[in-house]
């Protein structure tokens, strides 16, 4: 498949949707620091998953949190694990990178890697209106 996003590994997330019915998703994600992946039932899910995940990694740090140096995570740079860039949502496939969690939300770029397709969010409303849009346009 070559490469199907670029960037610092460790700043993005495949997320594979599995199902998308009456608006509602479901699927897995996959990160360096969980290479096995994790499912969520919903979109409600797979934010506070994402959420407590980038909380426990302290990276990016939010906005609204109070900073302090931290050791790095062992390992941070390293590239997405084999397993998780063969990883395919039996609907879509979404890179999700997360450059910054600002005024309590995120902001970053999201790839639609079956149609290698890249915009940018500002809001994690603005991330779930790009999913949207891809999800449906995937069922005309």
């Amino acid at each position: 498949m070559g490469e199907r996003f670029r960037g610092n590994s460790y700043r993005t997330t495949v997320v594979c949707v599995d199902s998308y019915a009456g608006g509602a998703l479901a699927g897995r994600f996959y990160h360096p620091s969980c290479p096995n992946g994790e499912r969520f039932s919903s979109l409600s899910r797979f934010f506070r998953k994402m959420e407590d995940m980038l909380d426990g990694l302290q990276f990016p740090q939010a906005f609204t949190a109070a900073r302090a140096f931290a050791e790095l995570p062992e390992g941070r740079e390293e590239a997405l694990a084999d397993e998780s860039l063969r990883q395919e949502g039996k609907l879509a496939t979404f890179a999700v990178r997360i450059l910054f969690r600002q005024n309590a939300s995120w902001q970053g770029s999201v790839t639609w890697l079956e149609k290698n397709r890249e915009e940018s969010f500002r809001s994690v409303l603005e991330l779930i209106l790009l999913m949207d849009s891809a999800l449906e346009a995937g069922q005309e």
